[in-house]
């Protein structure tokens, strides 16, 4: 038990590092078009970054990622990705807590 404990711990750590995340995809479109298949035809064509995410009433909404923006914006989407791996590791060590409280 004492061994799940501690575990827990170090995984509630883990999850601090990862504290700063954001949930959704980075998409990029043409910044004159607008568009992620671009009609311009233009060999200079400059991109524009958005994330697009679900809010809690499941609507997409899209956020515009400036180009200084976008390793920050990289970098949160794998600190999501890990923090749900976490989540999903904590889970499995909670269950085992619980079934460990339950035995006499």
């Amino acid at each position: 038990m004492n061994a799940l404990l501690k575990k827990r711990e170090t995984l509630l750590r883990r999850m601090m590092a990862c504290s700063e995340f954001l949930r959704g995809s980075i998409t990029s479109v043409c910044s004159t078009c607008n568009r992620a298949a671009c009609i311009c035809g233009g060999k200079k064509i400059k991109k524009a970054y958005r994330l697009t995410y679900k809010d809690t009433e499941q609507k997409s909404r899209t956020v515009y990622i400036s180009r200084d923006q976008l390793p920050v914006a990289r970098g949160m989407l794998a600190n999501h990705a890990r923090m749900r791996k976490l989540t999903e590791e904590l889970f499995e060590i909670n269950i085992a807590i619980f079934k460990g409280k339950l035995k006499p």
